[in-house]
């Protein structure tokens, strides 16, 4: 079976986020570092090239393929900020209604700007997100 391909490195996240070009999802991505720290009570560990995570748990699909991957994250991408972990946990239906502007896709959560959305609410959706993947999905 293939190796994860994102997989935790030891780059160091300010390192990362110094990197970003747009200055806008440069300063949304120092921000969410210290809201999802926060939130999590956990230290930032880069996934990959661009994934900032928050946490850790092991998954083990049917199909019998498994891995690690970050309970929570985010990363500042061109298009947009995407988040990671948020939409799992069974309050977000109710918290995204009241978000502000975003879209959700399969297994994330993509935000334009930080300024679009309730701070609050958003960090809601992270502590939400962080406990359900943790406690469900029962972390190493």
């Amino acid at each position: 079976m293939a190796e994860n391909k994102t997989m935790p490195t030891g780059v160091p996240v300010e390192e990362f986020l110094a990197s970003v070009e747009h200055p806008g999802r440069r300063n949304d991505g120092y921000e969410l570092l210290a809201l999802m720290r926060e939130a999590t009570g956990q230290e930032p560990v880069m996934w990959g090239p661009s994934i900032v995570g928050f946490g850790r748990y092991h998954y083990r699909y049917g199909s019998g393929r498994e891995g690690d991957s970050a309970a929570v994250g985010f990363s500042p991408r061109k298009a947009s900020l995407a988040l990671y972990g948020l939409t799992y946990g069974p309050e977000a239906k109710a918290l995204l209604e009241t978000l502000g502007k975003h879209k959700v896709g399969a297994a994330c959560l993509y935000i334009n700007r930080l300024d679009d959305v309730g701070r609050d609410v958003l960090t809601r959706l992270v502590r939400s997100g962080y406990r359900h993947v943790m406690a469900e999905l029962h972390s190493p």
